[in-house]
């Protein structure tokens, strides 16, 4: 017979890992099993995460159920991102995915099930709670201090710097055990293990977040560091063209930030095989093509962004969904577009001399400085001492002043005496000296600036591009100071909420959470209206931020 609550169950907190105990239950955190583990399984795999209300666990995928806890909120937790336990003086809950199907629990719970796709199974103080397609009722009695050691290994053999401890060491598991999540096996047409920006709800793999995947998991695992883009280019298209989200049987039309060339540079710096580059170069080679053919309206030399008419997002190629940068634009020249094209084309010309190629990369070098002084002369502004976008419609700058506009820093495309204008920007309380800097829109564009994902709030990939650039331009101190300024904010609200955040006040007086997205903070209504929580490209820059800043 069982006693209450053994001496074996009351470790089990520590056992899922002791840098992730909280004392008290946070809602909001992504649970699934992950590929690093075994297979995932896009179409049936559980994807869950922790309720807000009270205690329990919110089943999202493949259909919707929920689990409840019978214990109090005040009690003393530990959540991984595959296992956790919570517990009182009285009672401990443990739960552990067992794979990519199944979950289970031991310890008081309830279960309300919604549709027939979720099959469980309670017996002798356990639940069993799976996907219908592949339940196996038999894994109720699987020994589950053995499946809670398989899933704690990974993070718990990872390599953390000596000196990090409190709030950093805490964050970085965090950010680490949300890595792990994400990373999904080979399904349809992905051909390599992907990574996927938050499991639920944007379930596939996206272009833009899977170079800053790349950055992060450079430090932890290069290979999955390298999977993360090469998976992106199993989907190309014979004409080079890149989808901005991939699907394992599906595409978007649409494509996003040309940033992949970034992250191979950077993950090849740390781990150099020059087999990759190989087989990655005339891959990016074509893509990049392909912008410059494709997304060059008026033939000038500059791209543009594709731009919908949907308000809440009505550039999501550019990966700035709702800026008010496109409220007014049908066609227009964009700072970052270029910026990042140009960029590339730098890393690429770096490429060719690599492998070798020589007339490449002089094609490369040509089109670097092409594109970044017709960026001088085209998307400067000396009156705002900005760089902004230029409205092929109507032949004139644009008025708004986004973070886009210190973009030009990181391809090199400004000359001194603008960075040195742009840099006044980063102290300047009218425009983008905030308490928490770098605000996507400046604060003196009353009319469009709200805390509103791209209309306000600051967003730790452009904070760790900006700083990217600072460096670029011998700007050392205000890169140190906007990586710690950054690296702190995420620290301080992992503490308080658990999680690591999509976007986040830029006047630092509002928690992540009560952030709007895309019109309203309504979560009631549905995920896209409230900031996406355990988001994987701010876990994996603040990886890299924490690694590059000790190391």
């Amino acid at each position: 017979m069982k006693t209450p609550q053994t001496s074996k169950q009351k470790r089990r907190s520590q056992t899922v890992h002791q840098d992730l105990t909280r004392d008290r239950w946070h809602g909001g955190q992504l649970l699934a099993f992950s590929a690093i583990d075994g297979s995932t399984d896009y179409d049936a795999g559980i994807v869950a995460r922790t309720s807000f209300d009270t205690p329990g666990i919110d089943v999202k995928l493949p259909s919707t159920c929920q689990v409840r806890f019978s214990i109090p909120t005040q009690s003393e937790t530990a959540i991984a991102s595959d296992c956790f336990s919570v517990q009182n003086k009285q009672t401990t809950i443990t739960g552990v995915f067992l794979d990519a199907h199944h979950l289970l629990i031991e310890g008081p719970c309830s279960v309300l099930p919604d549709t027939d796709e979720i099959s469980y199974r309670s017996h002798d103080n356990r639940t069993l709670i799976g996907a219908a397609s592949h339940f196996d009722a038999g894994k109720i009695d699987t020994d589950l201090d053995n499946a809670l050691e398989q899933r704690r290994q990974w993070l718990n053999t990872r390599e953390i710097p000596a000196q990090l401890d409190g709030s950093t060491r805490r964050t970085l598991y965090k950010a680490l055990s949300i890595m792990k999540s994400q990373v999904c096996s080979p399904a349809g047409m992905i051909h390599h293990r992907w990574t996927t920006p938050d499991r639920w709800p944007h379930r596939g793999l996206w272009l833009r977040d899977s170079a800053f995947h790349a950055i992060g998991w450079r430090h932890v695992d290069a290979k999955i560091a390298q999977d993360a883009i090469t998976s992106i280019l199993d989907v190309q298209q014979d004409d080079g063209f890149v989808a901005h989200t991939i699907m394992p049987n599906s595409t978007s039309e649409m494509t996003q930030p040309p940033l992949l060339a970034l992250g191979v540079k950077l993950v090849n710096d740390v781990a150099p095989d020059n087999a990759w580059l190989k087989y990655i170069y005339p891959r990016l080679s074509a893509n990049i093509e392909w912008d410059l053919v494709n997304r060059d309206s008026d033939g000038a030399g500059l791209l543009e962004w594709s731009i919908g008419g949907d308000p809440d997002c009505r550039s999501s190629e550019s990966g700035m969904d709702n800026s008010p940068r496109f409220d007014a634009a049908t066609n227009m020249d964009a700072v970052d577009f270029n910026a990042f094209t140009a960029l590339s084309c730098e890393i690429m010309g770096q490429f060719a001399q690599t492998l070798k190629l020589n007339d490449d990369a002089e094609k490369w070098r040509l089109r670097h400085e092409k594109i970044c002084r017709l960026m001088r002369e085209r998307l400067w502004s000396k009156d705002l001492g900005f760089f902004v976008d230029y409205d092929l419609h109507i032949g004139y700058q644009s008025s708004i002043l986004a973070s886009s506009g210190f973009m030009p820093l990181v391809c090199g495309a400004a000359d001194d005496a603008q960075a040195a204008r742009l840099v006044k920007h980063l102290g300047n309380c009218r425009t983008f000296g905030t308490a928490f800097p770098v605000p996507s829109v400046a604060i003196r564009d009353e009319v469009n600036y709200s805390p509103d994902m791209w209309r306000g709030p600051t967003w730790i990939n452009i904070n760790w591009l900006i700083a990217f650039g600072l460096d670029r331009y011998g700007f050392t101190d205000l890169a140190i100071d906007l990586r710690k300024r950054t690296t702190r904010a995420i620290e301080r609200f992992c503490e308080e909420h658990a999680s690591i955040f999509e976007y986040y006040d830029d006047q630092d007086q509002l928690a992540p959470p009560q952030l709007k997205r895309k019109g309203k903070c309504a979560p009631e209504i549905g995920p896209h209206h409230q900031v996406i929580f355990d988001y994987g490209s701010s876990a994996t820059l603040y990886t890299d931020l924490v690694y590059s800043m000790t190391h």
